[in-house]
């Protein structure tokens, strides 16, 4: 089976977003008068975006009107520092430009809200090598249902089952599943110590980023 299309999460997956977005929730602890949080416990928070974050410096218990406050205030000072630190992971963008010169299309599906996702894009300098960027509020739906993996594909022209989808998180290969698509987890992003990638249903289990271009090879092979 070729692959056609190439779909990836965006944090964990092609950005290592953590610096950043860590940084972030230090500074919003540091106006509330809170203690930082170490680099490496909130690394492995960032796939649950700005609300784990905030659960994990704030607590679990936080009520609604003080979680929104919270949130609206670290999306803010977000917006104003997404990609200080910021880097696509290390081979990953000369892998997606030897597909695109195969004629392979790939893109972007992610539940980070566009606000910060097309700015990140940009500063990346990814808006002209994706061929479709599917992020969180583009429909009613958000990983892992299936429909933004469907829309990306259809914004591909490829078909969803000539397609795979990459990711650092159980909804995402859920998501991927759900959608027909051949699914790739890697183990690189922001995975917490307690979970076992092997058991998300993924068909291949990736541990560094160079290793997705023998990984999409494999899939072809079968």
């Amino acid at each position: 089976m070729r692959i056609h299309g190439i779909l990836l999460d965006l944090d964990g997956t092609l950005a290592d977003t953590a610096p950043d977005l860590v940084a972030v929730l230090n500074v919003l602890l540091a106006r509330n008068g809170r203690p930082r949080m170490p680099y490496a416990i909130a690394r492995n928070e960032v796939s649950n975006g700005a609300l784990g974050l905030i659960r994990l410096g704030f607590g679990s218990t936080l009520p609604d009107p003080e979680l929104e406050r919270l949130r609206l205030e670290f999306l803010e000072i977000y917006q104003r520092n997404l990609s200080v630190k910021t880097n696509i992971f290390n081979g990953l963008l000369d892998i997606l430009k030897q597909y695109s010169s195969n004629g392979q299309r790939w893109g972007i599906v992610t539940n980070k809200p566009a606000a910060m996702t097309d700015p990140l894009v940009t500063a990346l300098g990814l808006d002209g090598e994706a061929g479709c960027v599917v992020s969180g509020d583009r429909l009613p739906q958000r990983k892992p249902h299936p429909a933004p993996l469907l829309l990306a594909a259809d914004e591909l022209g490829v078909d969803a089952r000539q397609c795979v989808y990459i990711g650092d998180a159980p909804r995402d290969i859920e998501a991927g599943n759900a959608a027909g698509m051949s699914t790739i987890a890697v183990t690189y992003g922001y995975i917490r110590p307690h979970q076992d990638p092997y058991s998300w249903g993924a068909d291949i289990v990736v541990r560094r980023p160079p290793d997705l271009r023998a990984a999409i090879q494999q899939l072809e092979s079968h």
